[in-house]
């Protein structure tokens, strides 16, 4: 029989034995999780530096040298490959590299886009599950960060304000052969003085075969505009978004309401002399609609061929049927169609699938569809009789009638 061991030590058993190579197993498991955690954020970070940067082939080499690594894809291998295969990898690279487009400026058009939560986006295929963040194309193990070139815009939407030019805007950035700025450059009304180089280092970098584009809805009501634009290019496309001019006024004003709640009243800003029934034309949100006014300027300087009149009113009940007109007018393929939208009942108004640079559903911002105020109706029917034959000029000289009268 064993003799009892020193006092307070307890007998050696299988037990506390199995306790300690299980803690030391547990120990070794957090450390190798948070090694490999450590080396994942840093190989995450290697891919957003600008240059050359390593490949994690395994081998240490320099991400692009010839012949080594899995596919570092860099500027030697990539000239090497057959055209229509560079192309297709600098199109996958830059489509990973867009983000959500910045925030505009605070100058009257301001719709950020706003995230919507998984699964509560409305209409089949709209669920949005997955990561918010773009994922990298497979086997991409470097980025060409100075792809392209940047050029002058060949498209741009130069109006209306409050008449759907964000949504516009951002509805095609979905297409892979648009690539336009987010915020509005007004480089041609008031920021011409800074010269084309100026501008045209605003503008995003794009491929062979891409469209640069950009917008600022200030642009149709600027009478230097035409001329400064036809003198960049005159064989600049040129898109305009328009809405019911009574409807457009109204939000306009509401957006101003919303920044500066101590504004006279709709129906005090619209008339010079309510009792005589005079429109006030001086004020903005009543000039801008006369669109038939502003036209006559840009025709002086542009064919109407080379105009695109888009009805803000049908790029909310049908964006596809728009999308397409203005695919077909910049002479892109039809790639922007139904699948990509879903219509959000409680903005009232369409929004993507899936966004540029995002694998969820989004809307524009909430400073978008904002709630009307009620508006005297005698004041909107002495609106809808200033509009009416400025409408029907609008519709001769554009071919197409937007219904505002009906």
């Amino acid at each position: 029989m064993a003799p009892p061991g020193p006092a307070g030590a307890h007998p050696t058993s299988a037990e506390p034995l199995s306790r300690n190579i299980f803690r030391k197993f547990l120990l070794m498991l957090c450390s190798l999780l948070t090694s490999l955690y450590v080396f994942y954020c840093l190989a995450e970070r290697c891919q957003t530096l600008s240059g050359p940067v390593v490949g994690l082939s395994g081998s240490g080499e320099e991400a692009g040298a010839p012949g080594r690594g899995v596919l570092a894809g860099g500027p030697r291998e990539l000239a090497a490959w057959p055209a229509p295969a560079q192309r297709k990898r600098l199109l996958q690279l830059q489509q990973w590299r867009r983000r959500r487009p910045p925030a505009p400026r605070d100058d009257g058009d301001e719709a950020a886009w706003e995230e919507e939560t998984p699964g509560l986006a409305g209409g089949p295929g709209g669920s949005g599950a997955g990561s918010s963040v773009a994922e990298a194309p497979p086997g991409t193990l470097a980025l060409l960060l100075d792809e392209g070139s940047k050029q002058l815009p060949q498209a741009i939407i130069i109006g209306v304000k409050k008449g759907g030019t964000r949504a516009l805007l951002e509805f095609l950035r979905v297409h892979p052969d648009v690539r336009a700025v987010g915020a509005e450059p007004h480089f041609f009304d008031r920021s011409y003085d800074k010269g084309l180089a100026w501008y045209r280092d605003l503008m995003p970098r794009t491929l062979e075969g891409q469209i640069t584009m950009e917008k600022t809805p200030s642009y149709f009501v600027t009478r230097e505009a035409p001329a400064r634009i036809s003198a960049m290019s005159k064989d600049t496309k040129l898109i305009v978004v328009v809405r019911d001019p009574v409807t457009r006024a109204i939000s306009d004003y509401t957006q101003t309401l919303s920044k500066r709640p101590d504004i006279p009243t709709f129906e005090s800003l619209t008339f010079r002399n309510r009792t005589a029934g005079l429109i006030d034309t001086s004020w903005s949100a009543i000039q801008i609609g006369i669109y038939a006014k502003h036209l006559e300027h840009w025709l002086r300087h542009f064919p109407l061929g080379q105009m695109l009149f888009v009805s803000g009113e049908r790029l909310i009940s049908d964006p596809a049927g728009e999308l397409g007109r203005v695919q077909d007018f910049l002479g892109l393929k039809r790639i922007i169609t139904d699948k990509h939208f879903y219509f959000n009942k409680t903005k009232g108004f369409p929004c993507l699938k899936k966004a540029e640079g995002s694998s969820r559903p989004h809307c524009l911002g909430k400073t978008k569809g904002r709630t009307h105020p009620d508006i005297d109706g005698e004041v909107v029917r002495r609106l809808r009789d200033f509009y009416r034959p400025f409408n029907r000029k609008f519709y001769q000289m554009t071919g197409h009638d937007f219904g505002w009268d009906a």
